[in-house]
């Protein structure tokens, strides 16, 4: 068991009350961190607003030699970080690897993004009668940035959210998933052995409606960034009052395969039902709805219904293993209401669909469903595709744009006027190319429209997030 605790100010702060972090495969405990509440918060805040005075007197490159040091410290920590986050998220030690490659990269992006805080001149004698005024603006630090980070992703997203926000000279408090903290508090603990003032780097462990609303709640912290569910978003910007706010609010991405696809199905299958399945399922920009030309639907179910079967769904930790557990029995449980209402419905589960533990859920595939169906409609945040078939690109645009969520869509097809019509017609932040929506990298502008969020994450545009705009004017006269 590992006992968790909260980071302040470079202290460790320990608690009573705690909240036990378990194995989501079978559901044995990993660790505990504390409870922390409102007095917690605002502490943490308090000493971030010390820090903060401190990590913006660094000079850029002070900063990029921080965060080099920290995405060197974690790659040498690569194995350690990837057996912790398997042990709380559940996600298969490949996939685990793989999250800490990118977390790497994230800091590394985020380190060269701390020497590119630009502004530019501002031409005043560009106003008529005007003359002999000269100035520009500057991009400045917002000062304590609340991040609020998910369980899916909780080293990467929270690099996404930290490491950007220090590149910029501003000080954060985190307040991790309380099932995944173990991961954060390490990667915290990182950023201030690698030369950050401990008071800018703070956890403060607990509930969202504990210690995430007090957070949000405290106008002492000028920006929210914020990973998880649009209800829980919309409850953060009617609490936070008067301050930024960057929300990535998930999706139900879709994908269109287009009828001149016929020579490559067997490969699509096996693109989509990665992109569908892999964290079972748990990623924000998850394959959940693919609409397939008419003339390939049959096909094309065939091939991924023999794809979701060859996976081998167990262990997380075994090497071999391709789908691991969803976080916990109640999201087990939501999942499985949601096939069987569709199922209800009229839709058809053409393979998978079968609950093989507490956590365990067979890779699925259900087709023909109702778009009133929540299957259709809402996030699954699970291992499960929905296939459609529709008769034309129209209708296709039509169906993936039928949804309250716009993060990512994808399209394939060898048409170039197809193409283009696709990605200016569908309402999303991105739009892939003969590529599968869950396609990201870091650098990348990522956020989406609608209900899928405000803002963009990616080293240089979450610095933009997380900075403001000075005006700066002289008088030559």
């Amino acid at each position: 068991m590992i006992k968790g605790y909260m980071l302040i100010g470079g202290k460790k702060v320990f608690k009573k009350e705690k909240i036990v972090i378990d194995f989501p495969f079978d559901g044995s405990p990993v660790g505990t961190v504390p409870r922390g509440k409102k007095e917690d918060v605002e502490l943490a805040v308090e000493t971030a607003l010390k820090g903060f005075e401190k990590v913006k007197s660094m000079t850029a490159y002070e900063r990029y030699q921080a965060l080099q040091k920290a995405a060197r410290i974690i790659a040498s920590r690569s194995r350690e970080f990837a057996e912790l986050l398997t042990l709380e998220v559940g996600k298969t030690i490949k996939e685990s690897m793989g999250e800490v490659g990118r977390a790497v990269n994230t800091i590394t992006l985020s380190a060269e993004e701390a020497k590119r805080v630009l502004g530019e001149e501002v031409r005043f004698d560009a106003a008529p009668g005007i003359k002999g005024k000269v100035g520009f603006f500057r991009r400045v630090p917002l000062g304590v940035i609340g991040c609020i980070t998910p369980f899916n992703f909780p080293l990467n997203l929270t690099c996404h959210k930290v490491a950007p926000a220090l590149a910029a000279g501003n000080a954060v408090v985190i307040k991790p998933s309380e099932n995944t903290s173990l991961t954060v508090i390490k990667l915290a603990e990182v950023l201030v052995e690698a030369g950050f003032p401990p008071e800018a780097v703070n956890v403060v462990t607990g509930y969202g409606e504990e210690a995430g609303d007090a957070l949000v709640r405290d106008e002492r912290v000028r920006m929210i960034t914020f990973t998880g569910s649009v209800a829980t978003g919309k409850i953060i910007m009617s609490r936070g009052g008067l301050k930024k706010y960057a929300m990535e609010l998930g999706s139900n991405a879709g994908v269109y395969v287009d009828k001149d696809q016929t020579g490559r199905l067997k490969e699509l299958a096996e693109r989509i039902g990665r992109g569908g399945y892999a964290l079972a399922g748990q990623v924000c920009i998850s394959v959940q709805r693919v609409f397939v030309h008419e003339s390939l639907f049959e096909e094309f179910t065939k091939e991924l219904c023999s794809f979701s079967k060859s996976l081998k769904v167990g262990d997380p930790r075994l090497e071999e293993t391709d789908v691991g557990p969803v976080i916990d029995r109640n999201a087990a449980d939501r999942i499985m209401e949601w096939i069987e209402e569709a199922r209800s419905m009229g839709a058809q589960v053409l393979c998978g669909g079968r609950r093989l533990s507490e956590t365990l859920i067979e890779p699925t595939v259900v087709v023909n469903v109702p778009r009133e169906a929540k299957l259709f409609r809402q996030e699954v945040f699970g291992p499960v595709i929905v296939v459609n078939p529709v008769d034309s690109l129209e209708a296709a645009i039509e169906a993936v744009n039928d949804s309250p969520y716009g993060l990512q869509a994808g399209i394939f097809t060898n048409d170039l006027k197809a193409a283009f019509k696709f990605a200016e017609e569908v309402e999303c932040g991105g739009i892939m190319v003969n590529e599968i929506p869950t396609f990201r990298v870091d650098q990348m502008p990522y956020g989406g429209v609608k209900e899928s969020g405000i803002g963009r994450e990616g080293p240089k545009f979450a610095v933009e997030e997380m900075t403001e705009i000075k005006t700066i004017c002289f008088d030559l006269n």
